[in-house]
């Protein structure tokens, strides 16, 4: 019974119908007629988003919408170190043990994959693409990104055995394409790596603008100063909804620019007597590139240590993303280079047992060992969770008696977010003026938080979900809560 009437309506139900009918109509469909929407098939007049992965949670994006009976992927990921069961939601899956590697259950569009018009990466970072070679075989649909994030995905497809067998388009990035009942039309944004894409996804009923990984950036390091006169374009077109990253919605203020990074590391380099060892993510080109010139500028030599950070050097000179000035030695020659001399950077900010910060604290690196009186600089931030592991990698580090500087407590700016900050957000949905604002990359704090920005600056409607839940843009918006199973699956064995 209804706690709020004392009508018959089920004492699950969120909304009471006395209040909020329409809502709960749409919310609820299948209690009033019985069974689902068309069983799950959007027809004409729909345009549904669905997201499997990466909504309540950072990490293990895998986004679809569905529109006249086709549906569209927009980015595959995996997340780390995480367990099969997510805590928010029953999972098919049993056990809580945590695998190295996870990526989301597709079980939903390989029961659809006839149906899929397209996939699109929008960028090469993990959390994005890092699950396309794992899935792949289960959906064969052809795959659309750009330049860049398809060099890198090529390496990936052919350490798993499908060079040639993978259809990937690729576009340029400002390209638009027809593909089934979708225009899409790719929008540059400034992030950490380049060619990082937002989506404008056209259809009969209304376009969707999917923003994936973004910050504003006056001055990036690599690519060109963040453009807003596509986005303020938008706000002329009655555009339906934006599908947004909300990584950073519980952060005032501005996210820093990537040159101001590079400024602090500088400095904070330049005071370092002995070895600096930096640790980033792998995939951050920008951060490389940085290091390179610090290294040039403060007369030592930059090294890369790590397999995905050798992979994006390499990618980034293959796509002519890599400045002629930065020069990267080999690891093994580190070991005879004079400690004031030696710069590397090296995979395993977050920890990781088998990257190579952690192997380099235990004198498991074969090329050089950490000594007193070199430094470590965590030029990341750590990501929840991941707490416990990067507070051993450190007490590792200093039983070493080597220096530590984590970005959270250095006086300088030797970190930037790729992600951005309240007032970005609020300047975004100024310019595009959406009906409907949706949260997703993020945990539910950080994706209630994005919804009371957007209402902040005049946002009608926000619908703030989970992975699993169906959101409906068209005919008429609502959510439908835990329509679509979800789960994780494990990628290492």
């Amino acid at each position: 019974m209804c706690r709020h009437c004392l009508s018959g309506w089920p004492a699950t139900i969120e909304r009471c119908p006395t209040k909020l009918l329409p809502t709960f109509i749409i919310e609820h469909a299948d209690l009033l007629e019985g069974g689902g929407i068309s069983h799950l098939i959007p027809q004409q007049q729909d345009l549904w988003f669905v997201p499997l992965g990466g909504t309540g949670e950072i990490g293990m994006n895998f986004n679809v919408y569905g529109h006249a009976n086709q549906w569209l992927i927009v980015d595959c990921g995996v997340s780390f170190d995480e367990p099969l069961v997510a805590p928010y939601k029953t999972s098919p899956h049993t056990g809580v043990t945590k695998h190295r590697v996870v990526a989301p259950d597709p079980t939903f569009m390989t029961e659809r994959r006839d149906d899929i018009a397209a996939m699109v990466i929008t960028h090469a970072h993990e959390d994005h693409i890092g699950a396309v070679a794992a899935l792949w075989p289960r959906l064969r649909c052809r795959i659309i990104t750009t330049p860049f994030t398809a060099a890198v995905l090529q390496r990936k497809l052919a350490q798993a055995g499908l060079v040639g067998k993978v259809p990937v388009d690729i576009v340029q990035p400002g390209a638009q394409k027809t593909v089934g009942p979708y225009t899409l039309q790719w929008l540059t944004m400034t992030h950490s790596i380049p060619e990082p894409q937002a989506l404008l996804i056209h259809t009969a009923v209304g376009s969707v603008l999917h923003t994936a990984d973004w910050k504003i950036d006056g001055q990036p390091v690599s690519g060109s100063p963040f453009n807003a006169n596509p986005f303020r374009a938008l706000g002329e077109s009655d555009l339906l909804a934006v599908v947004g990253d909300s990584t950073n919605a519980t952060k005032a203020g501005f996210s820093i620019s990537e040159r101001i990074c590079a400024e602090g590391l500088f400095s904070t380099i330049k005071a370092c007597k002995g070895r600096v060892v930096v640790g980033c993510f792998g995939s951050n080109i920008a951060r490389l590139i940085s290091l390179g010139r610090i290294a040039n500028k403060t007369g030592r030599y930059l090294a890369c240590v790590g397999r995905s950070l050798e992979n994006m050097v390499g990618v980034a000179k293959e796509t002519g993303y890599w400045p002629d000035d930065v020069t990267v030695i080999t690891p093994s020659h580190v070991g005879y280079l004079p400690p004031e001399e030696v710069l590397v950077v090296a995979t395993g900010s977050q920890g990781e047992r088998r990257a190579a910060l952690n192997r380099l604290a235990t004198d498991a690196l074969p090329y050089f060992e950490l000594e007193a009186g070199d430094t470590v600089i965590f030029s990341s931030i750590v990501i929840p969770g991941n707490e416990k592991p990067v507070e051993r990698l450190v007490e590792k580090l200093v039983a070493k008696q080597v220096s530590v500087i984590q970005s959270e407590h250095s006086d300088l700016p030797i970190h930037a977010s790729g992600h951005p900050c309240v007032e970005e957000l609020k300047l975004m949905y100024q310019w595009t003026r959406p009906q409907i604002v949706i949260p997703v990359h993020g945990e539910p704090v950080h994706l209630a938080a994005h919804a009371e920005v957007a209402k902040s600056v005049g946002v009608r409607k926000t619908y703030v979900g989970l992975n699993g839940d169906m959101y409906l843009l068209a005919p008429q918006p609502g959510i439908r809560r835990d329509r679509v199973s979800t789960g994780r699956i494990p990628l290492d064995q």
